[in-house]
C-alpha cells in the first residue's frame, strides 16, 4: 500500500459535498445497505464468491482495512437515504457473503464506509474512485498515469476558478484526462499562478512518486493511442518498455505499431523490448525481422543463464594455517643458523632443498601478480 486508507481518504477536498464525508459502519443486511452496479474493469464483468475466496478469508480474520466509499442520495421524501458505492465492489460483495454465511463472525458484522453527501456528479465520482485506487498496490501504469493527470486536472480547475479564469462547462466535461488538461492550460495561459506543478498533486495524494517518474508515466500514457495503452496494462508491459515504444514511434509510427501488432498477435510479449531495441538500432527491419532477432536474442540469453547454472561454482581460495606456516619458517630458520655454524648438507639434500625453494618462490610469485 502506497499509504493508510484513511490518509488517502483526507487529501480529498474537491467540494462542498466531498469535504462532508463521514467514516460510518454500515449495515449488510437490510435497510441502509450499500447498493452498487457491477464495477468490473470490462464490460459485462461480475464477481463470484470463488473470486473472492482469499478475500473473505482476509476479512474474516482481520476485517476491512480499507474502507469503501460510499454516496448517500437523499430521496427527498423522508425515507431513508440509499447508499450508493463509489468504489470498493469486491470489499462490499465479500461481507455480504459473510454475513450471510458467517453471521457469527463479528468482522461480518458492518461495513466500514466513507460516506459522502450526494448526489455527485461524474467528475466528482470518477476522481474520488481513481484517487482511491491509487491506494492499490496493482494500479496498472495506464490506469495510474490516467488518475494522476486526473488529479492534476482537478488542482489545475481549483487555481483557475480561484484566479478568475473563466472554465466552460464542455471544457470541464472532456472525458480523456491528457485532452482535459491541454484545454484547461490553454485558459491558463502565461498565468503562473495558476500551475499545477507535479510535486503539488503528488504530495496533496500522498504517493511515494518522483515528479521525473509521474511526467514519464503521463509522457508514455498521452502519446500512446488509448488502446495499445490499454493492452499493454492487460499484458503486463512495464513504464520503460512503453517508453522505448513511445520513441520509436515519434519517429516510426508504423514500425512501432506493427512491431506491437505481431508481438500482441503471436502471444510474445516478452519479446517486445528486445524488438524494439533492434528495430531501433536497424530501420530496414520489418516487424518480423525484428521479432527473429529478439528471438535470437533471449535465446543467447537464455543459453547464457542456464551454462551459468550448470557451471559448477569455483572452490572458495582458503588461505594457509597460519600454524604451518610458523612451523616450516621455524625449521627453516633452524637449518640456516645450523649451515651458519659450519655443518653441512650432504649431496641428496642439497639438491631437494634447491628444487623446493624454487617451486616453492615460484609459486609465491605468481600469487602476488594474480
Amino acid at each position: 500500500m502506497t499509504e493508510a486508507p484513511t490518509e488517502v481518504v483526507q487529501q480529498f477536498g474537491l467540494s462542498p459535498r466531498l469535504r462532508q464525508r463521514r467514516f460510518a459502519l454500515l449495515p449488510l443486511r437490510g435497510e441502509g445497505t450499500p447498493f452498487t452496479d457491477l464495477q468490473g474493469r470490462l464490460p459485462g464483468d461480475a464477481t463470484t464468491p470463488a473470486d473472492l475466496a482469499d478475500l473473505i478469508s482476509s476479512i474474516a480474520n482481520v476485517g476491512v482495512l480499507q474502507p469503501v466509499l460510499v454516496e448517500e442520495i437523499d430521496a427527498g421524501d423522508g425515507s431513508h437515504p440509499a447508499m450508493k458505492l463509489a468504489a470498493g465492489e469486491r470489499r462490499l460483495r465479500a461481507c455480504r457473503w459473510g454475513a450471510v454465511n458467517r453471521p457469527d463472525n463479528p468482522h461480518f458484522a458492518a461495513l466500514p464506509a466513507v460516506v459522502c453527501p450526494g448526489p455527485l456528479s461524474d467528475e466528482e465520482r470518477r476522481i474520488w474512485q481513481l484517487v482511491e485506487n491509487l491506494a492499490r498496490e496493482s494500479l496498472r501504469p495506464g490506469e495510474l498515469a490516467a488518475a494522476l493527470v486526473l488529479d492534476r486536472c482537478a488542482v489545475l480547475l481549483g487555481k483557475l476558478l480561484a484566479g478568475g479564469h473563466a472554465v466552460p462547462a464542455e471544457v470541464y466535461a472532456i472525458d480523456d484526462p491528457i485532452a482535459r488538461f491541454t484545454a484547461m492550460e490553454r485558459i491558463r495561459g502565461t498565468d503562473k499562478r495558476c500551475a499545477a506543478p507535479w510535486a503539488e498533486v503528488l504530495t496533496r495524494l500522498g504517493l511515494q512518486l518522483s515528479p521525473r517518474k509521474a511526467r514519464e508515466l503521463v509522457r508514455a500514457f498521452a502519446e500512446m493511442p488509448r488502446e495499445v495503452a490499454e493492452e499493454m496494462d492487460e499484458a503486463k508491459v512495464s513504464l520503460h518498455t512503453r517508453i522505448r515504444f513511445v520513441e520509436l514511434r515519434r519517429g516510426r509510427e508504423q514500425a512501432a505499431a506493427d512491431i506491437w501488432a505481431a508481438v500482441k498477435n503471436t502471444g510474445r510479449t516478452r519479446l517486445l523490448p528486445s524488438a524494439l531495441a533492434a528495430a531501433t538500432a536497424d530501420s530496414e527491419l520489418s516487424a518480423e525481422q525484428a521479432l527473429d532477432e529478439a528471438e535470437r536474442v533471449q535465446e543467447q540469453a537464455d543459453a547464457a543463464r542456464a551454462d551459468k547454472l550448470r557451471a559448477k561454482p569455483e572452490a572458495p581460495v582458503a588461505d594457509v594455517d597460519a600454524r604451518l606456516v610458523e612451523r616450516a619458517l621455524a625449521a627453516l630458520r633452524q637449518l640456516l643458523l645450523a649451515l651458519v655454524q659450519g655443518a653441512e648438507l650432504g649431496e641428496h639434500d642439497r639438491g631437494s632443498l634447491a628444487l623446493l625453494l624454487d617451486q616453492l618462490g615460484d609459486v609465491i610469485h605468481k600469487g602476488a601478480l594474480s
